[in-house]
């Protein structure tokens, strides 16, 4: 009887040292094979159209494009693409964009040594491969707090030290629309302050920078 064929795993990241790092774990496992790298999500698309792999490792913050916009431009190429989302945030708003773009699976990088044999394993039988401590953040943060995309751009024009009147000449809105979504901000995220709010939407991943 043969040996089944290897798992083949396209590795999409900016930073070789990680690629490395993937590679090595990879060529430690006898049924698997890293077939591809690439350092960009237009890269990747390139290399996965070329290669075919059964799963990709797909880094989200890259230069040029990010790993979201490549996980929708390959799954609409190709439906069956079984990709895991490579990230050192656990943040939940960018769980949701990665898993709506087609993300089967979410690794942390910090713990890549213990969860990515098994993740890649889990994807290429067909399982969906959601870390625990991330998918109870995504649960917690998916109901009634998800500000709209306006909230989003008022706090994002706070972030970069805007105060409510400037805010408002930006958006041209008056300076009393700017409070009241700043309000809604606020409440939406439990956050005691302006700052606060910032610093806990970086950490969900509704801004970024």
């Amino acid at each position: 009887m043969s040996e089944p064929a290897p798992i083949r795993v396209l590795v999409v990241d900016d930073h070789p040292l990680l690629r490395e790092g993937i590679a090595a774990v990879l060529q430690a496992q006898g049924d698997m094979q890293l077939v591809g790298e690439a350092a960009d999500g237009g890269e990747a698309i390139e290399r996965f159209r070329a290669l075919r792999p059964d799963v990709t490792l797909m880094d989200l913050q890259m230069p040029d494009m990010g790993g979201v916009d490549a996980i929708v431009a390959i799954r609409r190429e190709f439906p069956e693409a079984r990709i895991a989302v490579l990230t050192t945030y656990k943040g939940d708003a960018q769980t949701l964009r990665a898993i709506k773009a087609g993300a089967c699976g979410y690794l942390l990088k910090s713990m890549l040594r213990r969860e990515l044999v098994d993740t890649i394993r889990n994807l290429h039988a067909g399982r969906r491969c959601i870390l625990a401590e991330v998918a109870v953040e995504l649960a917690e943060h998916m109901a009634a707090d998800a500000l709209s995309l306006r909230e989003i751009e008022v706090l994002r024009l706070v972030a970069a030290g805007n105060a409510n009147k400037k805010i408002g000449m930006a958006l041209h809105v008056s300076e009393d629309t700017v409070k009241a979504h700043m309000k809604n901000i606020l409440a939406k995220l439990q956050a005691r302050d302006r700052t606060h709010a910032v610093t806990i939407a970086i950490r969900r991943g509704i801004l970024e920078f």
